[in-house]
C-alpha cells in the first residue's frame, strides 16, 4: 500500500466494517448470477459460461475495489466548512460551508445497521452537492449531525 492509499492527514476515516457492508450488498447479487449463469451453461449451452467467467472477474475486481475505496474516504469539520474526499476511480473532495447547510440527515440501511454504521447526508442549498458521509460508527454520525446543525444555525443567523 502506497501513501496515495489512504486517507490525507488530518481527516478522519470511515469504519473498515464500511467494507463487510458493502461485500454484502454487491457481491450477493454477483454471485446469485454467476452461479446461475454457471448451471445454465451446465443445463442449457456451454456459452453462458462466458457469461459466470465475465461475472467472476467482475467479482475479483470489486474484492479489490471496495477496500480500495473505503481506504480513501473521510472528512473533517473545520473552522468554517465540512471537508469530505472519496473516490478511487473518480476521486472527490468537497467542501461544504457550514452556512450553506439547511438540514441534515442520518440514516441507515438493514446491512449498515447490522455492522453499527450510519450515514451522514447534508442537504444545502446547491441540489447538485454530493456531500454524505458514508460508514461512521452510529455514535460518531449522530455527534456529527448535531455539531453540523448547531454550525449551520449559527452560520444561518449570522446571514
Amino acid at each position: 500500500m502506497n501513501s496515495r492509499d489512504v486517507v490525507p492527514d488530518g481527516m478522519n476515516p470511515v469504519s473498515r466494517n464500511l467494507i463487510k457492508a458493502r461485500y454484502i450488498v454487491n457481491l450477493s447479487w454477483l454471485g446469485v448470477l454467476a452461479i446461475a449463469a454457471g448451471i445454465a451453461g451446465y443445463f442449457l449451452h456451454w456459452s453462458f459460461y462466458i457469461g459466470a467467467g465475465v461475472l467472476v472477474a467482475l467479482i475479483l475486481w470489486v474484492l479489490w475495489l471496495i477496500p480500495s475505496q473505503i481506504r480513501l474516504m473521510g472528512w473533517q469539520e473545520t473552522e468554517d466548512e465540512l471537508l469530505i474526499t472519496k473516490g478511487r476511480l473518480w476521486h472527490r473532495f468537497t467542501v461544504v460551508p457550514y452556512g450553506r447547510i439547511q438540514f441534515v440527515d442520518v440514516s441507515s440501511g438493514p446491512i449498515a445497521r447490522m455492522y453499527g454504521l450510519k450515514t451522514v447526508k447534508l442537504h444545502t442549498a446547491s441540489a447538485g452537492t454530493d456531500a454524505t458521509v458514508k460508514g461512521l460508527e452510529a455514535d460518531t454520525a449522530d455527534a456529527l449531525r448535531g455539531r453540523l446543525a448547531d454550525k449551520a444555525r449559527e452560520r444561518m443567523s449570522g446571514l
